[in-house]
């Protein structure tokens, strides 16, 4: 079971995000999985960027999942699909934020320094690095969780996503400069010697076993829909 799934991703990874639309919207659900398996890793750092645990954010990905097959057909594509499921994302947060009462950390005032080399480095790759990385990623989580959420979603859209400036701004309704500068202040409130140690993917890492049960579960929910 587990060699089907993963061979029905690797089959479409030419497909793009709109074909794999037009074919669901054609009868096709099971195809819903393609799209399920290539923004889970982004979901989830949105949701864990938000302030939420793991399992909390597990449970509002597969609600912005539903969502977005419920109102595939208004997918426009004006824009990613990507940017399109982080905003059904960032939405299910913001929901579950205001029905729970969900408190925000009181955040330090911290003077916002320039930074102008970037804050991962992507080419570290010998054995002690990444060995570094892995046991100290939970203290590069803690880290993030101090810095007050309007900065912390820029970092993790821009940083950690990978979405550009443009892309940022549309998600989080800001302008262009307001993403720069946020992403600034947000660099500069991460401790210095935490700088230029750690690849993006490691923060918030999405694993392959939660990917499967992110499609279980949502797949199950979709076909129950009919």
């Amino acid at each position: 079971m587990e060699q089907i799934k993963i061979n029905l991703a690797d089959r479409f990874k030419a497909y793009s995000d709109m074909a794999v639309i037009h074919k669901i919207l054609a009868g096709e659900k099971e195809m819903f999985e393609i799209l399920i398996r290539r923004n889970n890793p982004y979901l989830y750092k949105v949701g864990r960027s938000y302030g939420y645990n793991h399992e909390d954010t597990e449970d509002l990905m597969q609600d912005a999942y539903i969502n977005a097959y419920l109102h595939l057909g208004d997918f426009k594509n004006l824009a990613e699909f990507r940017t399109w499921m982080v905003r059904i994302m960032l939405n299910q947060c913001y929901q579950k934020t205001q029905k729970s009462s969900y408190k925000n950390e009181i955040p330090t005032e911290i003077k916002p320094e320039e930074k102008k080399n970037p804050l991962f480095n992507n080419n570290l790759q010998d054995s002690e690095n990444l060995m570094i990385n892995k046991e100290l990623g939970q203290l590069i989580e803690s880290a993030l969780q101090k810095i007050p959420r309007d900065y912390r979603m820029v970092f993790s859209l821009r940083e950690l996503n990978g979405l550009n400036v443009k892309e940022t701004a549309e998600v989080l309704d800001i302008s262009e400069t307001n993403v720069k500068v946020r992403l600034n202040r947000a660099k500069s409130m991460l401790k210095n010697e935490l700088a230029n140690m750690y690849a993006p993917g490691e923060v918030y890492e999405f694993n392959l076993i939660y990917c499967d049960r992110i499609v279980e579960k949502v797949m199950g929910r979709i076909a129950a829909i009919g």
